[in-house]
């Protein structure tokens, strides 16, 4: 037997992660998900639980590779690291996540008997679930970037969304991948496979035409203000007053608007250096417009604690510290070892501290609203805590880290998600883009274009009720799919 042959899946698999990658922003190819699904769950068939893992290992690295290179970016361009050191660092990160698709293969296969090698098809899409919540949300305060739900956001599996939220639609597009290959592999007539196929999708065709949440109130006029400085430049203290101006600038034009929203640390200096000198004044102007004023930067307590805030000025003011902290970038896990590396490779980052759970929510246009500041939108359960009282979502977010990469496209896709799961419009405010107003239903109605000064300005409604997955939540889904799993298990090894 060939080298060629004998390998042949372990030299294909690095394509098909690539394949996935190409399903999400920008390219949004969304079918070859399905397509690279079925391709990596046919490979673990008849195979060794360790083969299996290699062959998970190999399709992570290219998923990984072509889906979060960006992180080079922010490593290199704007962290400060030399080249080498930031692209052995990058393709560290890579190597780590990529151990989280080989997991989910060598798991698959282990629990599955030799003697039940038909029944592994159907244990893999758990597997698989269970594992991209583990990554997604608890380890290292989770990285939720790649999970397969999002690619789904323009077909009919997106109905499904407001019920069973990303991890409950990421299983039924697993359980896709698994019937196509039980169909191939005759495990499954091919007519029931085609008809279970139809009946799900057909089910989230139907399933789009609800509206689980209703307007409230009148329409609101929003402007999102894009100020477009460069990260380089963002910081240096001899830009400080032209920024402020800037800004003061382009919201003054817009005092006619009922809520005005600036990006993530748009101001570039601590509360306690612009609180009276431009702040206050700044919140009377608002106020005399009858305008709510939405801006952010960071502040620090007199135990020397960073805080990332959020402030509403004007009408109503309040304060919303970032609760949900990006690692690596807000704070440093895996101490020491990843304080040492960061040193070695002259980066220097700040350590902020969590705001808690417990915040009371902020106002504007009359209505409270659910605040997340940049990384916080890709986490479902940080939204649907402010639920039912949030009457919209607010995101401030900063992705200039990452230059003109797919980067910033995959994180609207996040924000996109936010607003289909809980029924909400979404405010999405950037410093260089994507800047832009999302439907309740997940669609983007209005965008700012890319690295342009711009002012996005639009309506919304204030909306209320709940959806299912609001009432639900992302613990409960994956407890009832945890338990089908363990059934499915007992009822294997009983076979």
């Amino acid at each position: 037997m060939s080298f060629v042959s004998k390998w042949c899946w372990e030299l294909f698999l690095p394509f098909t992660g690539l394949l996935l990658t190409l399903s999400f922003a920008p390219f949004n190819y969304s079918y070859l998900a399905l397509v690279s699904l079925v391709f990596i769950f046919f490979s673990w068939l008849n195979v060794s639980p360790f083969r299996a893992a290699l062959r998970g290992y190999l399709f992570g690295l290219g998923l990984f590779a072509s889906g979060i290179s960006w992180v080079y970016i922010s490593i290199h361009d704007y962290g400060g690291a030399p080249a080498i050191g930031a692209a052995l660092l990058t393709g560290l990160v890579i190597c780590f996540w990529a151990i989280f698709p080989a997991l989910t293969a060598y798991l698959s296969v282990k629990l599955t008997a030799k003697k039940n090698k038909d029944k592994l098809i159907w244990v893999i899409p758990f597997i698989w679930i269970l594992i991209e919540y583990y990554r997604g949300y608890w380890l290292l305060n989770g990285f939720p970037w790649l999970q397969i739900a999002y690619t789904q956001l323009d077909t009919p599996l997106k109905g499904f969304v407001p019920i069973l939220g990303v991890y409950g639609t990421g299983f039924l597009f697993a359980i896709t991948a698994s019937i196509i290959v039980a169909g191939f592999k005759q495990y499954l007539k091919y007519s029931y496979a085609l008809v279970l196929v139809l009946c799900m999708w057909g089910t989230g065709a139907y399933l789009q035409t609800i509206k689980w949440t209703e307007k409230v109130g009148k329409s609101i006029t929003v402007s999102l203000i894009q100020g477009n400085i460069a990260q380089d430049q963002k910081w240096l203290p001899k830009n400080r007053i032209k920024t402020l101006v800037k800004y003061h600038k382009m919201t003054a034009q817009n005092w006619d608007s009922d809520i005005i929203i600036w990006p993530e640390t748009a101001i570039p200096a601590f509360l306690s250096q612009v609180q009276k000198i431009f702040l206050d004044p700044l919140s009377a102007q608002a106020k005399a417009n009858n305008t709510d004023l939405i801006v952010s930067l960071p502040t620090k307590n007199q135990n020397n604690e960073y805080f990332n805030v959020v402030l509403t000025l004007g009408k109503q003011e309040g304060r919303y510290n970032k609760n949900h902290l990006l690692p690596f970038g807000e704070y440093l896990p895996l101490q020491p070892v990843s304080g040492f590396i960061l040193k070695s490779l002259g980066i220097q980052l700040g350590t902020f501290t969590s705001g808690g759970n417990d915040q009371k929510l902020l106002v504007a246009g009359g209505y409270p609203f659910a605040t997340s500041i940049c990384y916080e939108d890709a986490f479902g359960g940080e939204a649907i805590r402010s639920l039912p009282e949030a009457a919209f979502l607010v995101n401030v977010t900063n992705d200039a880290w990452f230059g003109d990469s797919i980067e910033p496209h995959q994180h609207m896709q996040l924000a996109q998600m936010r607003a289909l799961e809980t029924g909400r419009y979404m405010l999405r405010t950037t410093n260089t883009g994507m800047t832009a107003i999302v439907a309740p239903d997940g669609q983007i109605i209005k965008k700012a274009p890319m690295f342009k000064q711009a002012v996005l300005t639009g309506n919304i409604f204030p909306m209320t009720g709940m959806t299912p997955y609001a009432r639900l939540g992302d613990g409960r889904i994956i407890l009832i799919l945890a338990i089908c799993l363990l059934l499915l298990l007992l009822w294997i090894k009983r076979k």
